[in-house]
């Protein structure tokens, strides 16, 4: 397993490196990430919850530091973090399922 605050310590390096090489698409990145952060019908936990969901779902181990410790912030349990990943898993099978489905067809067509 990873060492999270270490990684977590290195994304941030690594990232103000980045916005010294590039400092637009950081700029870009920071605003598109605060607009959606301001949500108007979600809590800070329900998005945060999405988030690590998604983080799962797309395999970003950055994100996946970023919202869990968010979610914990705005007063997730384990529990509940464990059911969002739980939503995350059985959407991955899903899609696993559904694009399998596309290899059935493909091997129809042969």
């Amino acid at each position: 397993m990873k060492d999270w605050p270490a990684y977590s310590a290195t994304l941030r390096d690594r990232g103000k490196e980045l916005g010294q090489l590039h400092p637009e698409i950081v700029k870009g990145f920071v605003a598109l990430n605060n607009g959606a952060a301001k949500t108007q019908h979600l809590d800070a936990k329900t998005r945060e919850l999405i988030a690590l969901a998604v983080a799962i779902t797309t395999r970003c181990d950055g994100c996946l530091d970023a919202h869990v410790r968010k979610a914990q912030a705005a007063g997730a349990t384990k529990e509940e973090i464990a059911e969002a990943l739980g939503v995350s898993i059985a959407l991955n099978a899903g899609a696993a399922f559904t694009y399998a489905l596309h290899a059935l067809d493909r091997a129809n067509e042969a």
